[in-house]
């Protein structure tokens, strides 16, 4: 399995708190807001993911990490509907995306919000149309009222109104990691994904990222599912960790959990030496 990038933690990085409790299997099940089942992804003859079940609590922020090229970014895209299966089956809010009728799938689809990677702001489009676009597909609201709303979620993530009309080539990369949040968070949804959404921003940005993260989900109730390498991350926004290995879910807990446990990947990525160094 590939090495990850090196990983550093800050010093007083502490396990989030406000951790939904969970009671065993049967009651993560029970709260899951996303589950996957049995969930088998390929391309060509090489398999990417075989057999992967997990489920994503109501109310959580779960980090989900893995080697370089072992499928995070595969699962989060066959979660959205954006590779196919061979096998297995994704439950979003109850709806099984397989017999979801297409009113459920658009209903399912306004829930959700995504951060990709790079931010994937429209080159052509201002900050402000930017955050438009999926209440231009989804909603049908005046343009007066789509630009005051486009300024709160602006405001939401901590970017003066002033940005609304600047191209993402006028943006920092932490500016424009927050824009794509903002856009991201343009239906209110109920659910958020981020692929890598500290990656590429020094250890400030990251660090009042993490913190935009933690404090989103905390008021606006935001369950998050964020595939991530940075330590810092986990450490200090995550409420559960995920380990992508072998093509399944390795482990799944609580940053406690994952520092005993004894698996060689999950050993070395949780206590190696560049881990340990700053703890």
């Amino acid at each position: 399995m590939s090495a990850e990038p090196s990983q550093s933690v800050r010093p007083s990085a502490q396990l989030a708190s406000g951790t939904p409790k969970l009671q065993g299997s049967a009651q993560i099940e029970k709260d899951s807001i996303l589950s996957v089942r049995d969930v088998t992804v390929g391309f060509g003859n090489k398999l990417i993911l075989d057999g992967l079940d997990l489920d994503v609590v109501r109310g959580e922020i779960l980090g989900f990490v893995g080697g370089s090229g072992t499928g995070k970014s595969v699962l989060m895209r066959t979660i959205l509907g954006l590779n196919k299966k061979r096998r297995g089956s994704i439950e979003v809010f109850g709806r099984n995306m397989d017999t979801a009728t297409e009113g459920e799938m658009t209903m399912v689809r306004r829930r959700w919000g995504v951060l990709f990677q790079q931010g994937a702001l429209f080159s052509s489009l201002t900050v402000k149309q930017n955050i438009q676009v999926p209440m231009r597909e989804h909603l049908h609201l005046s343009q007066r009222l789509m630009d005051e709303l486009a300024i709160l979620k602006l405001d939401l993530v901590g970017l003066n109104p002033d940005a609304a009309d600047k191209f993402p080539s006028e943006l920092s990369g932490g500016m424009i990691k927050r824009a794509s949040l903002a856009r991201a968070l343009a239906l209110d949804p109920d659910l958020v994904f981020l692929d890598e959404p500290t990656s590429g921003l020094d250890p400030i940005g990251a660090a009042a990222f993490d913190g935009l993260i933690g404090q989103l989900s905390k008021t606006l109730g935001l369950t998050v599912y964020m595939v991530t390498h940075d330590l810092d991350s986990l450490a200090s926004v995550c409420n559960r960790i995920a380990v992508l290995g072998d093509k399944k879910v390795l482990a799944i807990g609580t940053l406690d959990e994952m520092m005993k446990n004894d698996h060689p990947w999950i050993e070395s990525y949780f206590r190696g030496e560049r881990a340990l160094r700053r703890v």
